[in-house]
């Protein structure tokens, strides 16, 4: 809805390729990011160049706003995981919109909210809980927007990074999960 009127309003578009960083930690934020095609995943990176994902976007989603609108630097990099087409709005533009349009305003607030109840929900899982209960809540928490008998379009190795776990580990853990009832498998994929 939103990448509509963007793009009818002449904003620019830009391309990134898989694997490319849009931004990384450090930089100043110069645009909110609206995602005409493609994905893309935030993440830390730690020394020895292991990930953690913080969040995936996709298509029809924005990212970006929490340090353009506090106009602090980024704390993660932004990394296309498939060839995408991005539109940039700078700090004017993306103000003007919140203030001209109250659909997206609420909408805005919503998409934070649930992306602040995400973090607090993970910070809560890494800081006390057992691999096995981190696995199975992020399931839970992906699903819950999925119709019943909906596949859980994630990767094994994205669930590793978004719970911090070696992806041998998460394997194993789906497969117990299974086997107790706890999550439902159909040809490999989890299913609501």
């Amino acid at each position: 809805m939103y990448i509509q009127y963007l793009t009818d309003h002449n904003f620019k578009i830009t391309s990134f390729k898989k694997g490319e960083v849009i931004y990384g930690p450090g930089q100043q934020p110069k645009y909110v990011y609206f995602i005409k095609s493609g994905e893309v995943r935030m993440a830390t990176v730690n020394r020895d160049g292991r990930e953690f994902i913080q969040g995936v976007f996709k298509s029809k989603q924005h990212f970006g706003e929490p340090a353009l609108l506090l106009d602090r630097p980024y704390l993660a990099y932004t990394i296309a995981s498939r060839d995408s087409e991005i539109i940039q709005l700078d700090k004017t533009a993306f103000l003007k919109m919140i203030d001209e349009n109250r659909t997206f305003s609420r909408d805005l607030i919503m998409t934070m909210s649930k992306r602040l109840f995400y973090k607090s929900m993970m910070l809560e899982e890494l800081a006390n809980e057992q691999a096995e209960h981190r696995v199975f809540t992020l399931i839970n928490y992906l699903c819950q927007d999925l119709e019943n008998g909906a596949p859980l379009n994630i990767t094994r190795q994205t669930l590793a990074d978004m719970c911090g776990l070696r992806v041998e580990t998460v394997i194993r853990i789906i497969k117990k999960l299974a086997v107790s009832g706890e999550i439902k498998l159909i040809r490999g994929k989890i299913v609501k």
